[in-house]
Formats: structure tokens, C-alpha cells, sequence
């Protein structure tokens, strides 16, 4: 075990209620002040399949999930074969005693001893709580907070249970160090953080169609609906999810589509309405692996050649790739001040790794949010009313229908300044230049790449979304072998703008790019827009997540 981190891996199938014990134990870490990192794997089964919940914590910041497990427990005897092979040096296992495991670090639970089968993996749970040096009361605590009366006393009961068995077997483990005054922090998933942001931001409107990781957006936006006033619909596909929300945003609310590739690839054309009406929307895309349906319930960074060229026609379009629940909430924050402002379509690409992984995140000051307020003010517009006035910048400006004596006019067709269908093939050109000059005014909004580390390193890593926390981590397992490594974090895929990252890339002795997908799409697009050829490539593409001991077993240096 890592010093001061330790990763615990529930493994079990579906109905096992790893999603119900697993953020409680989570939750009592985090309460004590350690940094939480949980990730999920599950097959796309109600029933049966092998799930497993992990949780990284440690007294220092965890960016990433990693292969070594310290603690092991196995709510079947099937998950003790399948991780057998990763466990670390000094691990402990934890089962069922009918099992008759033959391994020294065995912990054999006399399940029916703690009573009904629902119950049982509250006890196991109980004995990691103990077995790494966590207060009792804590985990009764958030059982209290997290279950209905009718069950946390009885989850209350076996935990104590749990307690006293392991206090009269003396197991010994090394225990976390005890942070003193401990800091509260946020335990969020990326797509939490999503919906937050987005709601933080001033957005009214989300419609979408369920799919896997995508659906858990709309999900969040619906716990807090009547709360923050928004109406979240689901449409009866995916065509009618986003011209539904491009018809709220011309009416003044501001939306947000959640979406996966699949789905999304029934949006392209809603994608070029946005575009030719100036239109506002935020799309999601919550990447799996594809073609088709793929892995429905896995992770890939395969659709971002999707976003950029998803429509038909030339228009400015952004692209946002969050790479933890921080930059979830922020970039989405940013994403609806972006398609507001400058009325072009936003993408925010996640993936069902950074959707559904617990991370632990300093607490938002809500005294300095503030949220968007849809079109300008009318008493300012002189008539007649041309939505798509020429400017300089091509930006025109944007009035809200039915609050004002002005009529707003849109149509999908190419349109003269008052928004009336055209075709002047004089005013075709002036038309499409007015939209492409709001992509010069996108270069002052633009999130720069991130670089930590040293000037001309001997090694650059090349990293965009969900990895960032993985390349961070194995970055940091080099320096601490003397090796010269720097980073290159991407947050933003689109526009690209050379100058904030091209004198890195060519600085460098090599550079490689860590990707989840299979053809290298970000390094791809980087030789695209600057000749810059990243011959070194780390890629994965089996629908696991990349981790920091994946990136150094094939790293070859």
C-alpha cells in the first residue's frame, strides 16, 4: 500500500448493493477528512454481472483509480478470482468464511452471524471501517442520513456487530494517517457536478432521451426542479430532445441536452439549426464505447471527432472536455455563459468514468455565482428589428419573443437580417462571414491548456478530459525517480489555438499523447491544425478506465 493511500475494492453482482454501501463508506472517509476518489465498473445487466465500486483515499489529494488493491471485498466468490492477481503486497481479502479460501490474508466473515442477507454487506463494510481506523459513530451517522428508519436501524445494529467480531480477531492493517480538523468537502460525481453547473449557471430547460451514462444529468436536474423552477422533459426520441430545447432557448430559457454518441448522432441536424438561427444550446455528450451501441455501461474518449463535425454547413462551435467534478461544474458553468453570449452551439464531452466517479471537491462559494440572462434589452433596438443584423463582429443582437413590440423572426433556411428566408446569393456570403466572425471573438473566452512541470522535459505528456488525474499521478511517479516530465492538460478540444500550446509541444524531447480511444483522435487533430506529429501514443480502448499503472507498464522510455 501506497503511504497514506490506500484503495478498497467492493467487487459483487448486480443486487448485491455495492451503489448502497459503497457511498456510504465512502462518505464516512471523506467526513474525516481524506481525499475520496470512486470509480465504477458494471455490466449492462439488471441481474448478475460482475460490479465492482473502488475507492482511493488518501491524507493527500487522489486524482485517479489505480490497479493495486489494499482491501478486497468479495460479496461473491467470483470476485476474489477475477482481482487475485492485483492485489498489493501487504492486501487483505474479506469474504464469506463458507468459501474456503486458501490465502493468508483471508478474513472469512461468519456471514449468517449478522442475520438476513440483505444485511451482510453492510457488515463487510463495517469491517473496513474498522479495519482502517475509522470512528463507528461516523458511518452511523451518514446510515441515518443516506436510509429510511425502517432499515438504518437494523444497518446500524450489524455494523456494531461487525465492530465487535473484528475487535476479538485483532486483524492487523495499516490504518490512514488521522487528519486533525478535518476540512468539509463535496463528494460529487462528474455528471452531479454537470447538472450543478449547470443550474448554477441560470439553466431552465433540459430535455433528453434516456441513455447509459448520459441519463444521470437529467436525473440531477429533476431532484432539483421544483426547487430551482426548470423543466426537465424526456422527448420520445432523440430528434425531438434537441429541437425541443433549441425552441425553449429561442423562447428565452436557457438548455441544456443530455446525450451519448448514439443519441447524439440523431442530433446532428438539430446541431446546423442552432448554427443557421444563432440559436443557443449546451449538448452533453456523455461518451461510450462505439460504434452502435458498444459497451453500453463502459468508458471510451471516442466521440470527439463526432462533436466537431456533427451539422452540415460552417459554423462556430466550442468544445469542453471536464477531466474531474471541479472542472465539471466550471466548464459547464462556462458552456451556458458561452452558447448565451455568443449564441453558438456548446459541447461538453464526459465519459461514463468521469459521469459516474465520486470525487471529492472543495465547496463552491455561492455568493459569487451568477447566471445568465438571456437577450438584450428591447427599449435599446431601434425598428424595424433585425435579429440578424450585420456587425463587425457578427454578433447581432438578441431579443426574446412576446417581450417586446419587436417581432423576432428565425427560420432554418439562409435569412436576411430581419430572419425572412432568402435566397439572395449576394447576401449568402455576408450571411455566412457574420456567423464565422464570432469565432475570432471565441479566442478571448478560450481555456488554455494546463502545463505543469519544467521547460523542455525530457517527457510531455498529451492528455485531454477524464485522463488528466492519471497522467497527473504517473507524471508524478516518474519525477519521483529523478526523470524530467511535464503535462499538457487540454480542457478545451475546440477552437484550438496554437499559440497557448505549440512552443511546449516542440520544446520537448518527446511527447506523448494518453488517450481513450484507438486512433489518437486529440493527437490527430493537433497535427491537423499545427503540423505537429505526436508519434508516441498511449491508448485504451477496452472500455476500462485509464489509470496511472496502465500509462507506465506501456510507456516505453
Amino acid at each position: 500500500m501506497a503511504e497514506n493511500i490506500i484503495n478498497i475494492l467492493l467487487g459483487g453482482e448486480a443486487g448485491q448493493g455495492l451503489q448502497t454501501v459503497g457511498p456510504i463508506l465512502a462518505k464516512s472517509i471523506l467526513r474525516k477528512g481524506y481525499s475520496v476518489h470512486v470509480t465504477q465498473a458494471y455490466e449492462s445487466r439488471i441481474r448478475g454481472g460482475h460490479n465492482i465500486f473502488s475507492i482511493r483515499a488518501g491524507t493527500e489529494k487522489v486524482t485517479a483509480p489505480c490497479d493495486k488493491i489494499d482491501l478486497l471485498v468479495c460479496m461473491n466468490e467470483e470476485s476474489f478470482h477475477i482481482h487475485q492477481d492485483y492485489l498489493s503486497t501487504d492486501a487483505l481479502i474479506i469474504g464469506n468464511e463458507e468459501w474456503k479460501i486458501d490465502d493468508d490474508r483471508w478474513i472469512g466473515l461468519p456471514f449468517k452471524m449478522f442475520g438476513e442477507r440483505l444485511y451482510w454487506n453492510m457488515a463487510a463494510v463495517g469491517i473496513v471501517n474498522c479495519l482502517i481506523g475509522l470512528d463507528k459513530k461516523v458511518m452511523e451517522e451518514i446510515i441515518e442520513e443516506n436510509m429510511s428508519s425502517r432499515f438504518a436501524g437494523e444497518n446500524k445494529r450489524v455494523l456494531g456487530a461487525a465492530y465487535r467480531w473484528l475487535e476479538e480477531k485483532k486483524y492487523g492493517f495499516k490504518s490512514l494517517t488521522v487528519i486533525k480538523d478535518p476540512q468539509k468537502k463535496w463528494l460529487l460525481t462528474g455528471h452531479e457536478a454537470v447538472a450543478l453547473g449547470a443550474i448554477s449557471a441560470g439553466i431552465k430547460f433540459c430535455s433528453f432521451y434516456p441513455m447509459s451514462p448520459a441519463t444521470s444529468i437529467a436525473q440531477t436536474l429533476i431532484d432539483y426542479s421544483v426547487r430551482m423552477g426548470l423543466i426537465v422533459e424526456q422527448a420520445e426520441d432523440e430528434i425531438a430532445a434537441i429541437n425541443m430545447a433549441l425552441g425553449a432557448s429561442y423562447a428565452g430559457a436557457p438548455s441544456l441536452v443530455p446525450t451519448s454518441g448514439g443519441g447524439f448522432a440523431l442530433m446532428t441536424e438539430g446541431v446546423s439549426l442552432s448554427g443557421i438561427s444563432e440559436t443557443p444550446v449546451v449538448i452533453v455528450i456523455a461518451q461510450r464505447p462505439g460504434p452502435g451501441t458498444g459497451l453500453a455501461t463502459r468508458t471510451e474518449q471516442g466521440d470527439l471527432w463526432l462533436a466537431l463535425h456533427a451539422g452540415h454547413g460552417e459554423f462556430p462551435r466550442i468544445i469542453y472536455a471536464p477531466g474531474n467534478a471541479e472542472e465539471c461544474f466550471y466548464l459547464t458553468r462556462k458552456a451556458v455563459e458561452i452558447t448565451e453570449t455568443y449564441q453558438v452551439p456548446v459541447f461538453v464531452l464526459t465519459d461514463q468514468y468521469v459521469a459516474e466517479s465520486f470525487q471529492d471537491m472543495k465547496p463552491i462559494d455561492i455568493e459569487d455565482i451568477t447566471f445568465i440572462k438571456p437577450g438584450v434589452d428591447a427599449s435599446d433596438i431601434p425598428a424595424p428589428y433585425r435579429r440578424y443584423r450585420i456587425t463587425k463582429n457578427g454578433l447581432s443582437p438578441r431579443l426574446l419573443p412576446g417581450l417586446s413590440t419587436h417581432l423576432v423572426v428565425a427560420d432554418s433556411h439562409e435569412h436576411t437580417e430581419e430572419g425572412h428566408m432568402t435566397e439572395d446569393l449576394t447576401l449568402r456570403p455576408q450571411m455566412v462571414d457574420k456567423r464565422l466572425k464570432k469565432g475570432n471573438m471565441l479566442k478571448n473566452e478560450a481555456v488554455s491548456p494546463e502545463y505543469k512541470g519544467n521547460k523542455k522535459p525530457e517527457i510531455l505528456f498529451v492528455s485531454w478530459g477524464s485522463t488528466k488525474g492519471a497522467v497527473w499521478e504517473a507524471s508524478e511517479a516518474l519525477r519521483s525517480e529523478g526523470k524530467n516530465i511535464s503535462h499538457l492538460h487540454f480542457s478545451q478540444l475546440w477552437p484550438l489555438y496554437p499559440d497557448n500550446f505549440l512552443k511546449y509541444l516542440e520544446e520537448a524531447g518527446k511527447v506523448v499523447s494518453v488517450e481513450g480511444n484507438a486512433t489518437g483522435q486529440l493527437a490527430r487533430l493537433i497535427m491537423r491544425e499545427t503540423g505537429f506529429l505526436i508519434e508516441t501514443r498511449v491508448l485504451r480502448y477496452d472500455g476500462l478506465t485509464i489509470t496511472p499503472d496502465y500509462i507506465l507498464d506501456r510507456l516505453e522510455i
